[in-house]
């Protein structure tokens, strides 16, 4: 294995971002892909095997493009494009960061991150239902509040409605106190904190008096026919069969659907099938419905957040491939107990 040395140059404005604080993403591509580098007046110097070197000088070119878009670069941005370098999509993450969906109220733009969000995207662009599916912090919720907003703004639907089952999660909350918005709010919370950030407390208020943007339970949308409007049901790992289909069947003429979930964090009873699982074997293969499964690469939250997900995803399948859930292996040893 021949090792050579090549020269990367990287302008010294854009040096500190590149190489991250204290050369943290220099120190974790050199860990990554076995090279070692040197970083001095805007060069940097890269010396290993000839595949690893390469790979290097495509990763940092994509950090520095990203750079000078103003983008801040995050240990998130290095570990996805080294991802992409292994499988040979090394210009891909440049051509995601293009597609601007909209901005924050502080001007910040969303854009999609992953090639997974950029799919998920594209398929609510095209499809009039899109299935979301995959673990915490994949942006479906967030990527999804923004293209209602964006497409309430153009003028695409008249109104936003966002939904949600309120079921707790894992514990009994037992009797709230106030009036029923009191009572509903703290399931909805995570669709107004989304909302607050893209489009602004005052204009929401503005535009909920008008009726224009509605944020209520899904048991609120029983009975009604909903046109031209931007839905969005969250959490939809928690409807049973029966709340999912009246759900789908609410939709209208000129409206356009999004529903996401996380089918390893249901909170149903013990026992009681999910409308989402069902909803999603029995509804692929119709048109203008589409299914995107986000995966732990996929994570834009904290890296940390990442390795969770997929060492719960590990956990999950070992425990598959046994055979027997953590209920029969309870059973079984309460039946040796009790002999």
């Amino acid at each position: 294995m021949s090792i050579i040395e090549t020269i990367i140059d990287i302008p010294v404005e854009h040096e500190r971002k590149v190489c991250g604080q204290f050369d943290s993403h220099l120190k974790k591509i050199e860990r990554t892909l076995h090279v070692s580098m040197v970083a001095r007046d805007g060069e940097i110097k890269v010396i290993g095997p000839e595949h690893a070197t390469k790979r290097a000088k495509s990763v940092f070119s994509t950090l520095l493009e990203l750079s000078r878009r103003g983008e801040e670069i995050g240990e998130q941005n290095v570990d996805y494009a080294l991802a992409l370098s292994f499988e040979g999509k090394d210009g891909e993450l440049l051509e995601i960061d293009r597609d601007i969906i909209c901005h924050t109220i502080n001007g910040k733009p969303v854009k999609p991150k992953t090639l997974g969000q950029k799919q998920y995207v594209d398929a609510i662009r095209k499809k009039m239902i899109v299935f979301g599916v995959g673990p915490a912090g994949t942006g479906k919720t967030y990527l999804g509040m923004c293209m209602a907003i964006q497409a309430f703004k153009n003028g695409d639907v008249n109104r936003i409605i966002l939904t949600r089952p309120a079921i707790e999660a894992g514990e009994k909350l037992g009797f709230l106190p106030g009036d029923l918005q009191s009572k509903i709010d703290p399931y909805l919370r995570p669709l107004y904190d989304a909302l607050y950030q893209i489009m602004g407390a005052e204009s929401y208020l503005h535009n909920a008096e008008k009726g224009l943007i509605e944020v209520a339970p899904l048991a609120y949308m029983r009975g009604r026919t909903l046109d031209q409007a931007f839905i969005i049901l969250d959490e939809a790992q928690n409807t049973t069969q029966a709340q999912m289909k009246m759900f789908l069947t609410r939709i209208g003429f000129g409206s356009k659907v999004i529903i996401t979930g996380d089918q390893s964090q249901k909170d149903l009873p013990y026992g009681t099938v999910s409308g989402l699982d069902t909803a999603l074997k029995i509804l692929a293969d119709i048109d203008d419905i589409g299914i995107c499964r986000f995966t732990s690469s996929d994570v834009v939250r904290h890296p940390l957040v990442q390795k969770i997900v997929k060492a719960y995803d590990e956990y999950e399948a070992k425990n598959k491939s046994g055979g027997r859930d953590s209920r029969t292996e309870k059973a079984g040893s309460r039946m040796k107990l009790s002999r």
